[in-house]
């Protein structure tokens, strides 16, 4: 491994440390008692707290005056100046500490400290340092941050080094944090929510034998022991309706689910999912359901209903618009689609710009018409309810339109936000409706279902009348922490390989 010219001086440094006896990556607990924020919030108030100070932490700036040093400290939470004068840390004659060890110190090193706080002559709440601890040497220089005219800004921007090395984005752009950490909450306030109803949190497999409940391309691997391909879940749907056949009224599962498709800013191929089915509920019940709990999250969240989202206000507020699938089509292109043939509906399609081939039957090429002309024109959460039949295998007909379903998705800021149903539950009819889709593969469609012979035996046994949702739980993050990409609201998302390891890491000039 070739290394740069500050790598070669920081080994040689955790070297000298070494020869001094220091350990640079030692294991006792650290105690810490306080934190940068806590300290600087309740020492303005009183300015005797904080006289016996634990803090730990990666130093951020160094500022060596011969005698006397200043560094700036980051911990979980912010970052606090902390100061350092050689004879204190080491009284008497023998300055070898401070001189051979504390000198050493780079940024990037995480140290703990302990002191007491006070108030520099510049105003600056301030720890000063009466003794500390190499806690971990950091072997490669950090992007260094830059300040001009009272703006913070970075060398390390790169949206895809940041994705790669998320760790490192996080030490130089901690504000990133909030991000995921309102996802955390966004997520808590769905369970507390679904809890507080008194529906069960369950979990089903992610290995499956036969993957089902969503049209999607699977991941597919092999069991050594069982000598048998299994697949990553697209969905968990059909693994709930089997608990709900068992007697449950209402389970949910928050569970990382897998397609094998394109990746985009909307798309990762790993995701996250909330799916939840209450028995003897329909999905106009749904519909509320999904209002009141996205409502409740937007105001955990923000405090208010109302949230900024690339520059608009998007109000979740309930209750939201709603059109029906037919009625959305008509209202923004001006043409009524119900009646017409598949034929008609192609040609239809071409004229406003959808690229049709032989593989798509009637309900797929007015899922493409809708995404083509309706879906990027919602901004404000809306329902689009009552699908047709043909798009949608899993969903109870509708009780009073011929060729309909009861079926609906939330569309925000241009995008699918949930998807919902009366669900199926006549096991004739449903594996018609597999069959249906066995036909569509045939023809090319590498998303169709496949018939699931054990989900149909379960429906054989009796599934009582149920709403099922399916809510993506990463583009909800993206709405409510206003992100521009999957990528920003997922830790690690799937990246392409790096085509040099080294390639990617920022090596820059070291400055103090």
């Amino acid at each position: 491994m070739e290394l740069s010219e500050q790598e070669v001086i920081r080994r040689k440094k955790l070297e000298d440390l070494v020869n001094l006896g220091v350990n640079p990556y030692p294991a006792p607990l650290y105690e810490v008692n306080a934190t940068s924020v806590e300290i600087k919030e309740k020492f303005v108030q009183d300015d005797s707290l904080f006289q016996d100070v634990s803090l730990a932490g990666r130093i951020m700036k160094q500022r060596i005056m011969g005698a006397v040093s200043f560094y700036e400290l980051q911990d979980s939470k912010g970052r606090i100046q902390i100061y350092a004068k050689r004879d204190e840390i080491c009284p008497g004659e023998d300055k070898s500490a401070y001189n051979s060890v504390f000198k050493k110190l780079d940024i990037g090193d995480i140290i703990g400290v302990r002191g007491f706080v006070f108030t520099t002559q510049t105003g600056e709440i301030s720890i000063h340092v009466k003794s500390f601890v190499l806690l971990s040497k950091s072997l490669r220089p950090l992007p260094i941050v830059k300040e001009k005219d009272g703006e913070v800004y970075d060398a390390f921007q790169d949206p895809e080094q940041r994705y790669r090395q998320r760790y490192l984005d996080l030490i130089v752009n901690p504000h990133i944090k909030e991000t995921f950490i309102k996802r955390t909450k966004l997520v808590n306030t769905m369970r507390n929510f679904l809890n507080e109803k008194g529906y069960l949190e369950v979990e089903t497999p992610i290995l499956q034998p036969l993957y089902g409940g969503a049209a999607a391309r699977p991941f597919k691997t092999h069991h050594n022991t069982l000598d048998m391909t299994l697949y990553l879940r697209i969905a968990d749907e059909l693994y709930l309706k089997k608990l709900i056949v068992g007697g449950f009224d209402g389970v949910y599962e928050f569970s990382k689910d897998f397609r094998n498709e394109g990746m985009d800013r909307f798309h990762n191929p790993e995701f996250t999912q909330m799916e939840l089915y209450v028995a003897y509920k329909d999905y106009e019940w749904m519909m509320n359901l999904v209002e009141e709990m996205v409502e409740a999250v937007a105001i955990a969240l923000h405090g208010s209903t109302q949230v900024e989202i690339d520059g608009n206000i998007v109000d979740f507020k309930r209750p939201w618009k709603r059109y029906t699938m037919y009625e959305a089509i008509e209202h923004f292109t001006g043409t009524d689609i119900s009646g017409m043939s598949e034929a008609e509906m192609a040609t239809f399609a071409k004229s406003v710009g959808v690229a049709v081939d032989s593989t798509m039957g009637k309900g797929k090429l007015i899922d493409e018409i809708f995404g083509e002309t309706c879906e990027s024109k919602l901004i404000q959460p809306t329902f689009i309810y009552d699908y047709p039949l043909e798009m949608s295998p899993l969903t109870k007909k509708h009780r009073s339109k011929a060729d309909m379903t009861e079926r609906f998705e939330a569309i925000c800021n241009g995008k699918e936000l949930c998807n919902a149903y009366s669900e199926l539950n006549d096991p004739i009819d449903q594996r018609k409706r597999f069959e249906d889709q066995l036909e569509l593969g045939k023809r090319g469609d590498t998303e169709s279902m496949v018939l699931d012979e054990d989900f149909l035996r379960s429906l054989e046994f009796g599934m009582p009348p149920t709403a099922g949702l399916g809510i993506g739980i990463d583009r909800l993050a993206m709405l409510m922490t206003n992100s521009h990409s999957i990528q920003d609201v997922l830790f690690f998302p799937q990246m392409k390989p790096e085509k040099k390891a080294e390639e990617n890491t920022p090596q820059p000039e070291e400055k103090k």
